[in-house]
């Protein structure tokens, strides 16, 4: 994949485009199947990356051409991996359209390209964080290829829908046909379920994981190919993300726990990638816990393990410079202050930071020094300050 940061460079400089392939593509070719070359990875979802947007499509064709340099380019497909919210409308299906500020200026263009070089339009579609966003409306079994009597059918087409997964493809479809562009081929690049996260996060377990990848991987190793709705019989060659848990990857909880198996090779559950077998086969799986936001009090503290106190030290620095006297209380001569007792320093700093700046989208993670708790880490006349759900 070409970094997100390189993409000015390989859409201005074709010699600079050549070396890159040269570097990290023609070493490694044939020994290594490399199928798919992807631009950059959803670079329309990043507002600061706007001078970036103008220039995908160019780099992307500058790819290609560095391909055809060095005869790749019957081997090697060039596509850029986009999210979901490259759609201003995706419901009903049927109305799925290009959001406005990259309909016409890189979507038709890329859109062009992919057709005529037989390419794909490479998505992320993940019915999790579309559930996620509108739970009261969507039900859990329909993002998880349960729903055994739950359907939905476009208005605008009749079209019946029985399962969130089809329906979020099609937007797309339809988005595509919209602009003039009705059979470039979609590739699923990305989809899967967390297995686990925060407290304050939900429908992320190991029951629904599970669920839905067997699910999806059903869906997509019937031969022949079932396809969506709108494109019945359509192959929809997908990744299932992620094959690891990423366990030091910053952010929400859920975006260590989309893997297959744990960092150490373990399996996070059982999952044949074949869909060959059967359900009755597997080994049960642990009742979900976490389908129902969490109520109450939750505060974030040092993790159990963490003894790096350099680490500790600077997570502490970073966190009481942020927010409003957020750790005042830790002070010398202060009621929560407890000299060379750094951890219990730090989690207050942690909780405090937490408590004030969640809303503005700061989690609990400090680099993997932090975990949340619903256990009052309070002492004494000493107060942690919480999140309360």
């Amino acid at each position: 994949m070409v970094p997100n940061e390189l993409i000015i460079n390989v859409s201005l400089s074709q010699s600079f485009s050549d070396k890159w392939v040269l570097k990290n593509v023609v070493p490694f070719h044939p020994e290594t199947k490399i199928r798919y070359l992807l631009v950059g990875n959803e670079v329309l979802s990043q507002p600061d990356l706007k001078l970036t947007w103008w220039n995908l499509v160019p780099a992307m064709r500058n790819i290609r051409v560095s391909l055809k340099r060095y005869n790749l380019y019957k081997k090697i497909k060039v596509g850029s991996p986009l999210a979901m919210d490259v759609l201003e409308t995706s419901f009903p299906p049927s109305n799925g359209t290009f959001r406005n500020d990259v309909s016409n200026r890189v979507m038709k263009p890329m859109l062009q390209f992919l057709n005529r070089t037989k390419s794909f339009l490479f998505m992320d579609v993940y019915t999790y964080f579309a559930w996620l966003s509108d739970t009261k409306n969507i039900n859990l079994d329909y993002a998880l290829f349960e729903s055994k009597n739950i359907s939905y059918t476009d208005p605008g087409t009749g079209l019946v829908y029985t399962n969130l997964f089809d329906q979020m493809v099609d937007s797309i479809v339809f988005a595509m046909k919209r602009i003039g562009y009705s059979d470039v081929r979609i590739f699923i690049a990305e989809t899967g379920w967390p297995n686990g996260g925060d407290v304050d996060q939900i429908g992320c377990n190991v029951y629904n994981a599970a669920t839905y990848n067997r699910n999806i991987v059903k869906k997509l190793a019937t031969k022949p190919a079932i396809g969506t709705p709108a494109r019945p019989g359509w192959p929809l060659p997908s990744f299932i993300f992620s094959l690891y848990n990423e366990n030091q990857k910053p952010g929400p909880g859920t975006e260590r726990h989309f893997g297959l198996l744990y960092p150490n090779g373990s399996n996070v559950y059982e999952i044949d990638l074949t869909a060959e077998k059967k359900e009755v086969h597997y080994e049960p799986l642990p009742k979900p816990e976490n389908n129902e936001p969490y109520k109450g009090k939750i505060w974030c503290v040092v993790a159990d393990g963490v003894n790096n106190k350099t680490a500790l030290g600077e997570a502490l620095a970073y966190s009481c410079s942020q927010g409003n006297k957020t750790c005042d209380p830790i002070q010398p001569g202060k009621k929560c202050y407890k000299q060379d007792f750094i951890v219990w320093q730090a989690s207050y700093a942690f909780s405090s930071y937490w408590a004030q700046l969640r809303s503005s989208g700061a989690t609990c993670f400090f680099n993997g020094l932090a975990t949340q708790t619903t256990k009052d880490p309070s002492f004494g006349h000493c107060k942690f300050p919480s999140v309360t759900l």
